[in-house]
């Protein structure tokens, strides 16, 4: 089985980009702009099921969590279409990602 991981989640972005650019206007710094207002907004989602239905919902609820882990995929559309507005390639991102949690591994002391 394949990886799941940032390079099939933005061939997966790409190829929805490349099938509603009339209708969308394709990927630019500017189309970032409003792509991160919309994966804000998406965050805010899954933030009012965790605020109207629980963590317990979350956790035991079927439904509850298909639709948070629902909102929590429309975030992660949203970062990989902001990525790709910004030319970020997966090798890019995760260099800097573990770069960041090695920062994090030692920023204070245990």
């Amino acid at each position: 089985m394949e990886e799941f991981g940032f390079h099939k989640m933005q061939a997966i972005q790409r190829e929805l980009q490349e099938r509603y650019k009339a209708r969308w206007g394709g990927l630019s710094p500017k189309k970032g702009r409003d792509t991160l207002l919309w994966m804000m907004i998406e965050a805010g989602e899954a933030a009012d099921i965790i605020k109207k239905e629980g963590d317990g919902a979350i956790l035991e609820d079927p439904e509850t969590r298909r639709h948070f882990i629902e909102e929590l995929c429309d975030v992660m559309m949203y970062f990989n279409d902001l990525a790709l507005c910004y030319s970020i390639a997966p090798e890019e991102l995760e260099k800097v990602y573990l770069d960041k949690h090695r920062t994090n591994m030692n920023r204070w002391p245990t």
